[in-house]
């Protein structure tokens, strides 16, 4: 734990792990009161409410089941999650951006895309490729190692908040922190590496402290998030351009793939929400609906 004299290695009590079941007890980014003991440790008194969290299903060693789900906290009270991708050298997965924006809103966290390497294509390409995010309203920051662009917006995101970043590897990320504070990047990759080894070894998080103000975090377990506590019916509600659509709908259940009058096809016909996004509704509904079919199996 970290406190105003210092690092303190601290305990649960059993009765505080009794009062916790289906979700983490204590995770990176939690406010906690803790009593010292004469050895110097220290014993956890109370976990404070949390704000905000992210979150995902916890692994199992079984086949996975809605039903079954348990909440695993990576982070604590994160003000934002930031998500970078790079224009080539890993070819943008917009398919997996989709499912990342969609763990932000389920979660209510601001989601601030960071497109790095816009050097390789040149800023106009980079934005046609991200266009459609900015047009229903995320911020997308274009940044470049080679040239400095964007490395002073995306410091100016991270100040006085605490941000989760995401991103797979080889984006750039180590190298985009660097650019922001020395050093920062090479910290967060020897965690990352550190807390990756093995197969079955518990990931952390791990907050590092920002000199301007504000904390970035980073973790192994955000690049296969599992969405937590979202029945296949509930996903339209998480999509921006397709929420506000749903109540336009025929049929108050419209999945949005074959009902007559469905406004959502009709948006994605006539331009208003981008086919690639419509297609990325569908996969994840898909796949949550055999997730709650495998529950009455």
């Amino acid at each position: 734990m970290e406190t105003d004299q210092g690092p303190i290695v601290a305990q649960l009590p059993g009765r505080l792990k009794q009062e916790w079941q289906n979700t983490s007890l204590v995770a990176v980014g939690d406010q906690v009161t803790l009593s010292l003991n004469r050895d110097g440790t220290g014993t956890i008194e109370t976990v404070m409410e949390r704000h905000s969290v992210l979150s995902r299903a916890r692994p199992a060693p079984e086949a996975r089941r809605l039903s079954s789900d348990q909440e695993q906290v990576l982070v604590a009270n994160p003000d934002q999650l930031v998500l970078v991708f790079a224009t080539r050298n890993p070819a943008p997965s917009l398919r997996k951006l989709d499912r990342f924006l969609v763990v932000a809103e389920v979660n209510e966290l601001t989601a601030v895309i960071c497109v790095n390497k816009i050097d390789l294509v040149g800023r106009e390409a980079a934005q046609r490729q991200f266009q459609l995010y900015e047009a229903i309203g995320y911020q997308v920051i274009y940044t470049s190692i080679v040239t400095g662009e964007g490395v002073a917006e995306l410091r100016a995101c991270l100040h006085d908040k605490i941000s989760v970043l995401a991103g797979s590897s080889g984006v750039g990320k180590s190298s985009l922190l660097n650019a922001i504070e020395p050093g920062l990047g090479l910290k967060v990759r020897e965690v990352s590496q550190a807390t990756g080894k093995g197969l079955h070894t518990t990931r952390y998080a791990e907050l590092f402290p920002l000199a301007e103000g504000g904390y970035v975090a980073d973790t192994p377990g955000i690049r296969a998030l599992a969405l937590y506590d979202l029945e296949p019916w509930e996903l339209d509600a998480y999509f921006r351009e397709i929420a506000p659509l749903v109540p336009d709908c025929q049929f108050s259940d419209c999945s949005h793939r074959h009902e007559p009058n469905c406004a959502v096809r009709a948006a994605v016909e006539d331009g208003r929400i981008a086919p690639e996004r419509y297609e990325s509704y569908l996969r994840l509904r898909e796949e949550h609906e055999m997730l709650d079919r495998s529950a009455y199996e």
